[in-house]
């Protein structure tokens, strides 16, 4: 693995970011330039039927959809802004301050689950915690969560040759079931009994995330300067062995996940507590209630009963925490590396994160909603709804335009295509400005997970029980007998996403005018005679 090793060994931390020279460079922009001269040309050149009378309502509600979403995008940025530019700094200040006067927290605990991590990746996240605590100067302890002797003996001997010198306790859970929520469950018990104060601090990490320097020492004053904040989140980079379109779309979920994690932490919440690394006052999180919601948070669904949820610990501990309407935040210059190592196809990959992430947002989106806009700021309440309705109107457009092709010809798809083109530049220029490169790639990222991303929630919508994570010693969940309930469930999931889509597919051809609906009297002359 000497290619992983050297990946993992240029790790740089984004505390030092491109210059803006670098990052803007002349052929950057020239790039950028001639892409936009190429859309114009073809705007202008290409038969397209953009212009076409007999397009107008079609034009209308693609542009109406698309002021709305684009509308609901900029608001996302301005609220970004103003957080990352205006709120944050004065915390960040303050926080330098506090650690500059001599504060620390009493002690650190970090509650990590590992599964089969390569050994160099298990060292280099060891390398980071030791050198966070050197300089903390603090006792820590690493709750170890896992299953196979062998993860556990590769932590302890590299534990062991890097951190010698310091004052660290590793302790060891071997978990009796499999499963993440498992481990964690085991975790928090052991740390309920050994007596954690409430304003112990506590990290959530994944046994892959590496700490970029300075992510303790930014994120714990944050408690001790606001006694009300319970949890906070922080920046992740993610580096990819495998595809290179797969590194691409990783940086731009990421970018994505940096614009909207600023703005929602400007309501003083987020809406989702990350399991690669977050940072909690123990307070809650010993718990019963938020034990047995890690270890057996389930669901009742009128169509698949009683499950269990298989992942999505993260959102969770967010939902246990949403409703005690205690303060979460985001630190967006606390970062830390996930390497991803992909083994087999890159784009299977891609589909059952998205199913897996998908199902997680559905699951417990539904649950926080049902807590109303009185338990958490409205801003929030409402980002909840809309990522349940974003998902049917990002299918509505482009089905707009295979109705538009249908009526007025392939002109139609030219000059839809031409707008794709155009209207994500603009969004991937926004999103470069929370990336560490510009990467022209993330135009077509944008669109296809869009797109993709809509179609799986839609097809998870009807299928919440069925539960998979493959990098996760590839772990299932869903009935899978052959009894006839079994059968029923699954044909009344194909039925009820059919339905979805087809509904969805009527609406469009009767606006368009390809399918004409009847007239009430010719109906009556129909049934009566």
């Amino acid at each position: 693995m000497a290619g992983l090793q050297a990946a993992i060994a240029e790790i740089d931390s984004p505390d030092q970011p491109l210059p803006r020279f670098a990052k803007w460079s002349p052929l950057v922009q020239m790039r950028l330039l001639a892409y936009f001269c190429v859309c114009l040309i073809g705007l202008q050149l290409l038969p397209n039927s953009i212009w076409d009378p007999e397009a107008r309502e079609i034009v209308y509600v693609i542009g109406i959809l698309g002021i709305w979403r684009y509308g609901w995008w900029f608001n996302h940025w301005m609220r970004a802004l103003i957080y990352e530019r205006v709120t944050y700094p004065r915390r960040r200040d303050l926080a330098a301050e506090l650690w500059q006067s001599g504060w620390r927290p009493r002690h650190i605990h970090v509650q990590m689950t590992t599964f089969r991590e390569h050994r160099e990746i298990s060292e280099a996240v060891i390398r980071s915690l030791c050198r966070e605590f050197r300089e903390a100067g603090v006792p820590a302890t690493i709750w170890l969560g896992s299953s196979e002797r062998e993860d556990e003996d590769k932590i302890a001997r590299h534990l062991k040759l890097v951190g010698s010198d310091l004052d660290i306790t590793l302790r060891i859970i071997r978990q009796n079931q499999p499963g993440k929520r498992v481990a964690i469950a085991l975790i928090l018990r052991a740390m309920a009994r050994a007596g954690l104060a409430k304003d112990d601090l506590v990290i959530f990490m994944d046994g892959d995330f590496v700490f970029h320097p300075g992510l303790v020492r930014k994120c714990t004053p944050l408690f001790a300067l606001d006694p009300e904040l319970h949890a906070l989140t922080t920046d992740e980079h993610v580096m990819v062995r495998g595809p290179s379109w797969m590194q691409s779309w990783l940086n731009m979920r990421f970018a994505q996940r940096r614009l909207a994690m600023c703005s929602h932490a400007l309501s003083e919440r987020v809406l989702t507590l990350t399991g690669r690394c977050s940072m909690f006052r123990a307070e809650h999180i010993t718990s019963h209630e938020f034990i047995r919601l890690q270890e057996a948070d389930y669901l009742d669904h009128w169509l698949w009963g009683t499950f269990r949820f298989l992942s999505g610990d993260d959102k969770s501990t967010w939902y246990t925490l949403l409703k005690r309407g205690v303060k979460m935040t985001y630190v967006p210059d606390a970062s830390g590396t996930t390497i991803e190592v992909v083994e087999g196809s890159g784009a299977k990959r891609m589909v059952e994160n998205l199913r897996r992430w998908s199902g997680n947002m559905l699951r417990n989106g539904y649950r926080a909603i049902m807590l109303g806009p009185r338990a958490m700021p409205f801003f929030i309440w409402w980002c909840c709804v809309d990522q349940r309705i974003a998902m049917w109107t990002m299918l509505f457009s482009p089905m707009l335009a295979l109705a538009g092709a249908l009526k007025l010809g392939s002109g139609y798809i030219v000059a839809y295509i031409l707008y794709i083109a155009i209207t994500r530049a603009l969004l991937a220029i926004v999103l470069f400005t929370y990336a560490r490169r510009v990467d022209l790639n993330y135009i077509w990222c944008l669109y296809v997970n869009q797109l993709l991303n809509a179609a799986v929630k839609i097809y998870m919508m009807w299928r919440l029980a069925k539960q998979k994570w493959a990098n996760r010693g590839n772990q299932k969940q869903g009935s899978t007998g052959d009894s006839a309930l079994e059968t029923f469930r699954g044909a009344m999931a194909i039925y009820l996403t059919v339905l979805s889509a087809c509904s969805i597919l009527v609406v469009v051809m009767i606006y368009t005018e390809l399918l004409t609906v009847p007239s009430f009297d010719l109906v009556v002359s129909l049934v009566f005679g």
